[in-house]
């Protein structure tokens, strides 16, 4: 049996026992410090490390003990992640000082910052942390640390995507149905790459007040998007990019390369807000001076749990403004086209915009056109 002592994210008793797989009880946990170390924020990340600080008075944790071994492999399987590993150091608790193993990251690999809270962290995070974790532990067994490595930072874009789920849902549904008149039979996830397939088994009350009989269906798990269809209301054109995509070529289509607004996906602690202008950046260089809300919707709501805020986004677009652009991590070449607004409408027209937000976009120009040029 092994005694570990917690001093971050797992001092979050809803993440500790998501990862342990197992409820714990009261008797199982106490609060401990060690002396000589303090808990600092880790440079552009959400999760803090434990570092030697002898100017510090204590770093505060949780000790638990007798902790079985497949206790700590689910949180060596969890914490090796982060790139953390067990060391044995010195803590005081309730029962004095004892041994208790702690972990520490790969030496060189974070760049420690300021005082780390444990509250400060789970306002913002700790939702999104455990619905993460919820996904990231049915991989324990299955998955090597490689595979894990590649797959938890779209685990944690999908998380963020049920927490935005719950935060902003705008739609009205007149028969008053909820989540709670949905039974969850299960989930299993039969692929899991950069994108996921889950199976969920369920039932659904039904309209004349039965429970449907159980139900399986195979979604898309995708992730929140943000869409922006970029307008310069003084010239009364809009920028349109073109890049290669799967999608198309998969369905065995002629061309696809596609023209489409500006597009990507909604990162965890990001609004949609900003996405949509950190994307502009990215993918186009230009640099949105407003936004204006299209929609907010699914994209598939049938198979597919992607969800797309569709802005059109003002700017400046002379001339010279398009080119070449994306980012060579993430394998996009991407290039940038001027049209005038009546270009547009054309190919919407002559079904030649064959990318429904880019449809949707311009057809909320073509409503608020007049408006939005009043303003310039």
């Amino acid at each position: 049996m092994s005694t570990l002592f917690f001093y971050g994210t797992l001092r979050h008793v809803p993440l500790l026992e998501i990862v342990l797989g197992r409820a714990l009880a009261a008797g199982e946990m106490s609060k401990a410090m060690v002396q000589g170390f303090s808990v600092r924020n880790v440079q552009n990340e959400d999760f803090p490390i434990i570092i030697q600080d002898d100017s510090a008075n204590q770093a505060e944790g949780l000790i638990l003990r007798d902790l079985s071994e497949v206790d700590v492999a689910r949180l060596n399987f969890y914490e090796g992640g982060f790139d953390y590993q067990l060391r044995q150091i010195a803590v005081q608790s309730d029962l004095g000082t004892e041994q208790a193993q702690v972990y520490f990251p790969e030496p060189g690999k974070w760049t420690p910052v300021d005082q780390w809270s444990l509250t400060s962290w789970q306002e913002k995070w700790g939702s999104l942390t455990c619905f993460a974790a919820k996904e990231a532990m049915t991989y324990f067994g299955t998955r090597t640390d490689a595979e894990f490595d590649f797959m938890f930072p779209m685990i944690r874009v999908r998380a963020a995507a049920k927490v935005n789920a719950a935060a902003d849902n705008p739609a009205y549904s007149p028969s008053g149905f909820t989540r709670d008149d949905v039974t969850d039979l299960g989930t299993q996830r039969p692929f899991t790459g950069f994108f996921g397939i889950e199976e969920h088994n369920f039932t659904f009350r039904q309209y004349d007040g039965k429970q449907s009989a159980p139900v399986k269906r195979e979604i898309f798990a995708g992730t929140d998007a943000s869409i922006v269809l970029p307008y310069d209301p003084i010239r009364d054109r809009v920028m349109l990019v073109e890049q290669f995509r799967p999608g198309p070529y998969a369905r065995n289509d002629a061309t696809p390369w596609m023209l489409e607004p500006i597009a990507g996906r909604v990162d965890a602690g990001e609004t949609p807000e900003e996405t949509a202008y950190r994307e502009a950046e990215e993918e186009a260089g230009i640099t949105l001076s407003d936004l204006h809300v299209v929609a907010k919707a699914y994209a598939s709501p049938g198979c597919s749990t992607e969800y797309f805020n569709i802005f059109v986004g003002a700017a400046d677009l002379p001339d010279d403004i398009v080119g070449i652009n994306g980012l060579e991590s993430e394998a996009e070449d991407i290039k940038s086209y001027l049209f005038s607004f009546d270009e547009l409408m054309t190919m919407i027209d002559t079904q030649q915009a064959a990318n429904t937000p880019l449809v949707l976009a311009g057809l909320w120009l073509a409503r608020h056109r007049d408006r939005l040029r009043s303003m310039a």
